[in-house]
Parts: structure tokens; C-alpha cells; sequence
């Protein structure tokens, strides 16, 4: 009877209008205009307040980068279910590769099209949706209901880690995170280092460069280094069943860097590159950083005039959990009913906020939310209106299921 009355609160057409809702705002974060999710917390407060009567706490991690977050509390003793959402998306890039307005909101053909439709502006929506009927509903439950939605996860995650380090994490003992990933429970994260590697050379004319000492060559004979240590490591670890194959892919490349002036008949002084790596188990990333160095290592000792140094900017260690976890077990039995289908196991090919408070705090956190896993990122994005409403059912019954584990029926 419980189940049936939470079911009957969470509406298709409030999923829906809200979602279009968050779409419009655009929270893309643009330092030249100084735009960033301000708008999206400033829309959540006021909805927060309206639809549940609460107020709840925003936090600035950043000038104009804010935290917001809530609690539901039964009154009753049981465990802290965290359901966890990002409020930025990544730019739209060029406008006129779009068929529709990024930020128009459109539903169109059972999808709601726009620039964080299923990155993760839908999410957002279901974790509300779910808390409010959890809260209007009338039904019986245990323990808390957390919902935070952070800042920067397309970036440097600043807003979850913000969030852990003040202690709002402490005492949370599972987290659902909604991101786009086909309502597949995700176990799984992959692992992520992000690196910079500074090669210096020597300026002279372009006419004459053997005068000096050329960086971009020198760059060049670390990326194919590089891609031959990812063939390795291919090899080695083979493919993860969820995660896939181990990468390293450099993905910015600028000689001069910054600051100084390009120009085509002067051979730079310095080249830079940014690199990505993505590990999964089989590896160690205090063996992953090693083996870079001393390839670097390996390179100045064939080139007196190689120099060279890498440097570290981000650790992001792999995490998973098993399907006895009881957060799990809750999902693939609230997924069958709902679906009427067996769940798909799978997992993250990039890392999330819940990395951190999974490797940071030991929460437990799937990753299970609606839209295709190949869409987020890319021109008309959307999600689907059916996966969406199976996403916030799914979510209902299993947090539930989950607070209420372990209570005498």
C-alpha cells in the first residue's frame, strides 16, 4: 500500500515541466561572462521552499560557485540515503551544429532536447521529484533522505569535494547518483589522472633552427612514448568487464604556451601538453605516475637537450562496489518491477562526484540515471520522457526500500 501511494506521487508531467525548467537555465560556466550555476541553485532554492516547505543551505565553494543541499528526516532511526546531482554543464559549443535551442527546453517526439537535458538536469528532477513525494505522500519510512546538488563536476569536482571536506557527507551510508547512464546500475567507476607535461626548448629564428632547440619534437617523442605505454598496459590489464580498456590521451597541446606570442618564424622556447588518463582495477596509480616519469627519464638520457617534466594536477581513484551491496540489491529488485525487465550491470567510463565520496568517505554509490550513455557532451542532446519516469520510479522504490531495510513489517 505504501509502495502503490509513493508511486502515484511521482508524475510524469512534473518530471517533465521540470526538467525543461532546469534546461533553460543555462549554467554553462563561462569565466569571459562570468555565468555560471548561480542561476540553477537560485531556481532550486526557490522550488525547495514552495514544494517542501523547507529551506534549505547554500554554501559558496567559489565566488558564484555555490553548494545547495537538504535534509529529509523521518524522525524515526535508520540509515542517511544521499541522492546526489551537479548543477553545471559543459558548453554547447557552436550553436548552429544544433537543430534546436540548447536552451529551449523542447519536447519533441517523447525527448526533451537542450544542453544538459540528460547531463544531468533530468537527474536533478528525479531527485527532487522522488523527495517530494517521499515527503507529500504519507507513507511510511525510517531514517534520512539527503539531497545535494553541487557545483563543478565537469570541472574539478570543487563542489563535492567542498561539500565532503565541511562534513556534510559524514554519516551518509549510501548515495544514488543519476547520471546518464540508461538506468544501467553502474558498479563501477574508472579512475582518472590528469597530468601536464612541459618540454623546454630553446628559442631562434625559423630559418635557422638548428640554433636552438626545438620542444615540439621533443613533445612529440613523448606522446608516441606514451601511446606505446598505453598499448602495454592494454595488453596487461586487458578489457574490464564494465570499465573497459586503460587509456592516455593527450588532449590540449600549445607551444607557445600562453603568454607568450605565437609566431610562425620563431621557434618557441616551450610546449606543453595535457594529458588524460584513465585506469582501471588492474592498475595502480602510484605505478601509473612512475612509469611516466621514468619514461620522461628515459627519453633525456637518448638527447642531451631533452628537458622535460610532468606534473600531476588531479588523482581520481577507480571505485566500485559488488551487487551484495544492499543499496544495489534494492535497485535491481525496484528495476525489475518497474521495467519489468532484468537490470543491466555495468559501469562508468569517466568518474563522477560519487568517486569522491566513495574513495574519500567509503559511501557506497551507484550510478544509475536516465538518458543514452553516448549523447551527454554532444549537439542536441536530450533524454528520454520514458526513461526518465522509469528512472524516478526506480528511485522511489528503491530509497524506499532501502531506509526502511531492516524495520519490522
Amino acid at each position: 500500500m505504501d509502495e502503490a501511494k509513493l508511486l502515484a506521487r511521482v508524475q510524469q508531467d512534473e518530471l517533465v515541466e521540470l526538467t525543461r525548467q532546469l534546461v533553460r537555465i543555462d549554467s554553462v560556466i563561462r569565466p569571459e561572462t562570468g555565468n555560471t550555476e548561480a542561476a540553477v541553485v537560485e531556481f532550486l532554492r526557490s522550488w525547495v521552499r514552495r514544494e517542501l516547505g523547507l529551506e534549505p543551505t547554500v554554501e559558496t565553494v567559489e565566488p558564484g560557485r555555490e553548494n545547495l543541499f537538504f535534509t529529509l528526516d523521518s524522525g524515526r532511526p535508520g540509515p542517511c540515503l544521499l541522492l546526489e546531482g551537479h548543477t553545471d554543464v559543459v558548453s554547447e559549443g557552436e550553436r548552429g551544429r544544433w537543430s534546436v535551442d540548447p536552451f529551449g527546453g523542447l519536447l519533441q517526439n517523447g525527448r526533451i532536447y537542450g544542453r544538459g537535458a540528460c547531463d544531468m538536469k533530468a537527474g536533478l528532477a528525479v531527485n527532487l521529484v522522488v523527495a517530494k513525494a517521499l515527503h507529500s505522500s504519507g507513507v511510511s519510512w525510517r531514517g534520512r533522505l539527503a539531497l545535494c546538488f553541487v557545483c563543478d563536476e565537469e570541472g574539478m569536482m570543487i563542489g563535492i569535494k567542498d561539500f565532503i571536506r565541511r562534513g556534510h557527507a559524514d554519516g551518509v551510508d549510501a548515495c544514488l547518483v543519476p547520471e546518464p547512464e540508461e538506468n544501467q546500475l553502474c558498479l563501477s567507476m574508472k579512475g582518472a589522472i590528469r597530468a601536464v607535461v612541459r618540454v623546454h626548448g630553446r628559442m631562434a629564428h625559423g630559418a635557422m633552427p638548428r640554433s636552438g632547440v626545438n620542444p615540439n619534437t621533443r613533445l612529440a617523442r613523448i606522446i608516441l612514448a606514451f601511446e606505446r605505454y598505453e598499448t602495454a598496459e592494454i595488453r596487461r590489464c586487458g578489457e574490464d568487464p564494465f570499465l573497459g580498456w586503460p587509456s592516455v590521451t593527450f588532449t590540449v597541446l600549445r607551444a607557445p604556451p600562453p603568454g607568450a606570442p605565437a609566431q610562425l618564424n620563431v621557434l618557441p622556447g616551450e610546449a606543453e601538453g595535457f594529458v588524460d588518463i584513465r585506469t582501471v582495477p588492474a592498475q595502480d596509480h602510484e605505478q601509473v605516475r612512475a612509469a611516466l616519469r621514468r619514461i620522461l627519464g628515459e627519453l633525456a638520457g637518448e638527447d642531451p637537450d631533452f628537458r622535460a617534466e610532468i606534473q600531476f594536477i588531479e588523482d581520481r581513484p577507480v571505485v566500485s562496489i559488488g551487487k551484495d551491496e544492499p543499496l544495489v540489491q534494492e535497485a535491481a529488485r525496484a528495476f525489475r518491477e518497474v521495467a519489468c525487465r532484468e537490470p543491466v550491470y555495468s559501469g562508468v567510463p569517466g568518474a563522477t562526484d560519487g568517486t569522491f565520496l566513495s574513495a574519500w568517505k567509503g559511501i557506497p554509490c551507484l550510478v544509475n540515471g536516465p538518458g543514452p550513455r553516448h549523447i551527454p557532451h554532444q549537439v542536441d542532446e536530450y533524454v528520454e520522457v520514458g526513461q526518465l519516469l522509469e528512472a524516478a520510479r526506480v528511485y522511489a522504490l528503491t530509497g524506499l526500500r532501502y531506509l526502511n531495510r531492516g524495520a519490522a513489517s
